[in-house]
């Protein structure tokens, strides 16, 4: 009778930019704004009593101050990246976390994303379409030299593929 064997996978080597905390902060920040812009119009127009203004906002402001200041912490814990000659693999996440394996013989194309924040602190995301149901594996928070880097080298590795990437 046979034993199964566990087979261990090492956490992928590269963080993302130390910068990637200050956009999910950012990015935090701002989805918190428009709860407090409506508690601002509630409390003008004396929608509750005041007790209820008071406590709402209470709420809302230690809510928001661990989103904005715990999740991005925690996020660059978690989040990962590494690029061999036959995989991309990638941990992201906070609450759920998830891991990514892509082999380089799925790979279909090869983008870089960067929102307004993204480029106010010189950051891109790498995106990888693959030949998954599982959808596209993304590289987040990176500098942007190294995104370059990173899309330059997947092309390349892609390139030298004998996969047909379906």
């Amino acid at each position: 009778m046979s034993v199964p064997t566990t087979v261990a996978m090492a956490d992928p080597l590269w963080r993302p930019s130390p910068k990637a905390k200050q956009l999910w902060a950012i990015n935090a920040a701002l989805l918190w704004l428009p709860l407090f812009v409506v508690q601002a119009v509630a409390l003008v127009f004396h929608w509750w009593p005041v007790w209820v203004h008071v406590t709402v906002l209470a709420i809302t402001v230690v809510l928001a101050v661990l989103h904005v200041a715990v999740v991005p912490l925690w996020r660059y814990r978690v989040h990962r990246w590494e690029i061999s000659d036959t995989a991309v693999y990638t941990r992201s996440g906070w609450f759920t976390q998830e891991r990514r394996i892509a082999p380089i013989s799925r790979i279909q194309t090869v983008d870089t994303e960067r929102g307004p924040i993204d480029r106010m602190l010189g950051l891109a995301t790498v995106t990888v379409t693959t030949a998954s149901s599982a959808g596209a594996v993304k590289i987040s928070a990176l500098d942007q030299d190294t995104a370059d880097r990173t899309v330059t080298r997947l092309t390349e590795i892609a390139g030298t593929n004998v996969g047909d990437a379906t």
